[in-house]
């Protein structure tokens, strides 16, 4: 009357991957630690701001090898929780198109010290996560990426920076 299924046994080549689940403290950690890295840069850059209170933008310069880049920090908008910035990158004495850093818009959370991604060249409003494959082809853990690729750029940043004024390095 009634036949059991029974499961076959698949080969060994095949896989299911898991649904994606996203780290929650994992993420927070890189979110904590790029709030430090932007309040370092931006102390080291506030003795320009005392002078000029208007100025909202900030410049440095870094240098890996032969090679120089002007790094543009600018804030958009400032309210007593959050600041919101925009991080860009210029190479200094060449232009290479395939090579050019993507412009990053990052918010500040003052009240729970933390720093996040939230936009990239035109791409906003970040998930934290993704089905894959999707329409635009965003990795799973796609905001998690540019969070910790913003915590590399800043490192970066504080290792090899040093201000446009004076030639003081930013360790």
């Amino acid at each position: 009357m009634f036949t059991l299924r029974t499961a076959k046994a698949q080969p060994e080549y095949v896989t299911y991957k898991e649904r994606y689940k996203v780290d929650l403290p994992l993420q927070m950690a890189e979110c904590e630690a790029n709030y430090l890295r932007l309040t370092k840069l931006l102390a080291l850059n506030h003795s320009a701001e005392l002078h000029n209170p208007s100025l909202h933008e900030f410049r440095f310069m870094v240098a890996r090898g032969e090679q120089h880049w002007l790094h543009v920090l600018r804030i958009i908008e400032r309210s007593p929780y959050t600041t919101t910035l925009e991080l860009s990158r210029e190479a200094v004495g060449f232009s290479s198109d395939w090579l050019a850093m993507p412009r990053l818009t990052l918010r500040m959370y003052h009240d729970a010290k933390l720093a996040e991604v939230l936009a990239w060249e035109g791409h906003k409003r970040l998930r934290p996560r993704y089905e894959y494959p999707n329409q635009a082809m965003y990795h799973s853990d796609e905001k998690y990426q540019l969070n910790r690729f913003l915590g590399e750029w800043l490192k970066v940043c504080l290792e090899h920076g040093h201000s446009m004024d004076s030639h003081i390095c930013f360790e």
